[in-house]
């Protein structure tokens, strides 16, 4: 096992600790797996309208939006793991309640940058905007390597940009960036002498993320390619 998956596997098992009496509590309410996965499609539906009314009837300087975005970003993720857990620790395990958390997930993610991408484009930002359909493009792609890899038998995980990786990433910076905004101001712009343009604004702290997040995500996903291309080269000697 790598250093980078023995402390995944770690941290996870320590954020399951804090987690599991909240997911005893879903399962004593009758709460299946299937509805808790659902429940985190529906809060992520929450998160493109909260960008969407954002864009819609906010202005360039008023990063709040973004803010409240980042919490349910977050609050959402969560869901990702109670599903999990609750079909464990519940004795609820089924192929469909995988199929389906696995389908929802993707719903969740296209949806989020569904948000992202009109926020962005509606105030303004086309740089970012497309650096976010790049980053939602590289997500799909590292989840799909992954599906394939393992409809042909083998078993692809590595990577820095897994699906955890990236919703704390975005929820993360949008809400950093929507409470810095109430100190610095939503317009704040920093320029450096002898330079025409600024270099960093308050809505860098969301837009350079998901830069990072745009080439982290293919990256990932062309190093399970090439991981996977290794394992079927072995699996087929």
């Amino acid at each position: 096992m790598s250093d980078q998956t023995s402390i995944r596997t770690n941290l996870q098992t320590g954020i399951y600790k804090i987690i599991d009496p909240l997911v005893k509590v879903l399962i004593k309410l009758g709460l299946t797996p299937n509805a808790v996965t659902t429940i985190g499609f529906v809060l992520n539906l929450g998160v493109a309208v909260i960008f969407i009314v954002g864009a819609e009837e906010g202005n360039r300087g008023d990063l709040s939006y973004v803010g409240w975005a980042g919490g349910l970003i977050l609050f959402a993720g969560l869901f990702d793991m109670l599903d999990g857990q609750v079909a464990r620790l519940g004795n609820m395990k089924s192929t469909f309640g995988a199929l389906y958390d696995s389908v929802l997930d993707r719903y969740s993610e296209l949806v989020m940058f569904l948000g992202i991408c009109y926020y962005l484009v509606a105030h303004h930002y086309f740089l970012s905007s497309i650096f976010a359909f790049v980053a939602l493009i590289g997500s799909m792609m590292v989840s799909y390597v992954r599906a394939r890899a393992e409809g042909l038998g083998v078993e692809i995980k590595g990577g820095l940009m897994q699906r955890p990786e990236r919703v704390v990433t975005i929820g993360v910076f949008a809400l950093l960036c929507g409470f810095i905004s109430g100190y610095i101001g939503g317009d704040y712009k920093l320029f450096v002498p002898g330079i025409k343009y600024h270099v960093f604004e308050t809505m860098s702290i969301f837009t350079i993320p998901i830069f990072v997040l745009a080439i982290l995500t293919n990256v990932t996903a062309f190093r399970r390619l090439l991981d996977a291309k290794k394992a079927l080269e072995q699996k087929n000697k």
